[in-house]
């Protein structure tokens, strides 16, 4: 990726918002390099130049919003916060507005949740795999379970907001940049329903 590094930063954009776009409308199977290529205003000789191959392409861009957002987390996240839910608040914020910051991350990350394609589906499950595991890490590490009511499985109520997290953003519905905001307060909404019901009472 050296070369494609060396270009213009203004340049690199455009190529990656192009690379996005494409990917998240259209999925991995029926983007062609072509496509990119032309909403880069590039040569698709240029676009192998720079990435080797499509697939090649495909992990660079789902590396490099992982790694926004993570690195986002990271410089962001208070650890000195120690309940479930205000970090799950936190880290849902965070993410949000680096979103927004890169709208076209967006449709990509929304595809590649629901991406089924044989070539890239192994690859996928491995990388979804890691951001489990820093996920899990976020909200574990030196957390408050003494909130919570006794016998309640905390990995368990984690497993459930990760199900609504899947409802929110189902593969039935066209999603926005401009829709977060709500989706947002939707999910937070939960989230108070959960710890009323789940935290002991000296704690709300």
């Amino acid at each position: 990726m050296e070369k494609f590094h060396n270009l213009p930063l203004e340049k690199q954009r455009t190529i990656i918002n192009a690379a996005l776009d494409a990917f998240g409308t259209n999925g991995y199977k029926k983007t062609s390099v072509n496509d990119i290529a032309n909403a880069a205003g590039i040569s698709k000789a240029m676009v192998f130049h720079y990435f080797g191959t499509k697939k090649d392409l495909y992990f660079y861009l789902l590396n490099f919003c992982s790694n926004i957002v993570m690195e986002e987390i990271k410089n962001k996240f208070d650890n000195t916060i120690t309940d479930f839910f205000e970090r799950i608040t936190m880290a849902t914020t965070i993410k949000v507005a680096v979103i927004k910051k890169y709208p076209a991350t967006l449709t990509f990350l929304y595809s590649v949740y629901y991406e089924t394609n044989d070539e890239v589906i192994e690859g996928l499950a491995s990388m979804m795999s890691q951001g489990e595991t820093f996920r899990t890490n976020i909200v574990f590490e030196g957390m408050d379970y003494s909130k919570f009511k006794d016998g309640v499985d905390v990995k368990l109520v984690m497993k459930m907001l990760m199900w609504m997290s899947e409802g929110f953003i189902n593969p039935s519905k066209s999603l926005q940049v401009e829709d977060l905001d709500t989706i947002s307060n939707d999910f937070h909404e939960s989230l108070n329903l959960l710890k009323n019901n789940l935290y002991k009472e000296q704690y709300l």
